[in-house]
């Protein structure tokens, strides 16, 4: 999120310094998986269309920051496949087919959630875990993160009104006299946006009054990347909780976990190998796969999982940008895009939802008993 608001702020000519306390993509960004999930397209919402329309603009946002700096960003929109074990799945399915014509439409292009009987590919995923059939959806996508953050930190690098500062420890924000206070010394500033991951929470909630409860907290995730003779264009398998992505050079990742109860953030374990075990079965072309890496990492989850963007409504020069857990990934750009316009005072085109606001995350926590 950091990276994507100084994107948009060099885009607008805004002096910015961009302050990371190590190295950029050192977070949760920096993870393995990169799939680009839409939700569900039953029970319509303004939350739903924000993230559909996000989900199809970062392609093209994509595409040109390629062009630009000669990078691959590892994205393609592969689709997503989805075993339906039971009858009933089948039945429920069949709806949310319905609902995907009726709201899966950005402009002139249609997205769709097709029920089948088999699967539209081959020696990818065990029939035998689908006796119901299968879902087969097309707005689904997959980028790779790492060689995302790699085309953003190229642009940025060569950025005529944005400075980078890795490094930099933010210790504590003063947003009403314009300080932040770092290891390397002080740094003044007109507007601060935080965007630091599960690491913005305590900064807020030590700037809010009358909370009663914290604003956010950090969720582990373990994921693995695996070396496999598969095509790189097959869809994202998920079941459950299982995401199966294949990636370029025969590159397949599979997570994640979600443990709001750790010892050790960094560290893989049991259930990491569960979750091999179980993409192995419903995979079995990856049944003798190497494993090339384990990884965990801890995304931030706000306190009713949305993300949270805008203005401290009692600190209005320090703007947030954090929080939306698993979907954050495919909405960063347009939630940056809104922060940085809202630090420069100008109106942006189109409209946050208000669930997505930091007011309304103070509200919720405020009101909790």
């Amino acid at each position: 999120m950091g990276l994507w608001a100084a994107v948009h702020a060099e885009r607008l000519g805004i002096q910015t310094l961009l302050v990371e306390a190590s190295h950029f993509g050192q977070g949760a960004s920096g993870g393995l998986l990169g799939a680009l999930m839409p939700h569900m397209p039953d029970k319509w919402s303004d939350k739903k269309q924000f993230q559909l329309d996000a989900l199809v603009s970062l392609e093209d946002e994509i595409t040109a920051l390629e062009a630009m700096t000669g990078l691959s960003a590892g994205y393609r929109r592969a689709g997503r496949l989805i075993p339906l074990p039971r009858p009933h799945l089948r039945q429920i399915a069949l709806g949310h087919s319905r609902d995907a014509e009726a709201h899966w439409r950005h402009g002139e292009r249609r997205f769709h959630w097709h029920v089948l009987d088999a699967a539209p590919v081959e020696d990818w995923i065990d029939p035998s875990l689908a006796e119901s059939g299968f879902v087969y959806d097309t707005l689904a996508a997959r980028v790779a993160p790492r060689a995302f953050l790699d085309v953003l930190h190229k642009f940025l690098a060569g950025a005529r009104h944005v400075r980078l500062a890795e490094g930099a420890t933010v210790e504590s924000l003063d947003p009403d006299r314009g300080l932040a206070r770092t290891n390397e010394g002080d740094i003044a500033f007109g507007r601060a946006i935080l965007a630091a991951g599960h690491r913005s929470f305590p900064i807020l909630d030590e700037l809010t009054e009358g909370r009663k409860s914290s604003l956010g907290q950090p969720v582990k995730g373990q994921a693995a990347m695996l070396k496999a003779d598969v095509d790189s264009g097959l869809p994202v398998i998920f079941r459950d909780g299982l995401y199966i992505v294949p990636h370029e050079k025969g590159l397949v990742a599979v997570g994640s976990t979600s443990e709001n109860r750790f010892d050790d953030p960094m560290s893989t374990d049991g259930q990491l190998d569960d979750l091999l075990a179980a993409a192995r079965i419903m995979a079995p072309v990856l049944a003798g796969a190497e494993v090339m890496e384990r990884w965990a990492g801890l995304r931030p989850k706000a306190v009713d999982r949305d993300p949270m963007v805008g203005a401290h409504p009692d600190h209005p020069s320090l703007i947030a940008l954090t929080g939306g857990f698993k979907v954050s990934f495919g909405l960063a750009h347009r939630l940056a895009e809104a922060a940085v316009r809202e630090a420069a005072g100008m109106p942006c085109r189109f409209k946050l939802p208000l669930s997505f606001t930091l007011a309304s995350h103070i509200s919720v926590i405020s009101h909790k008993t």
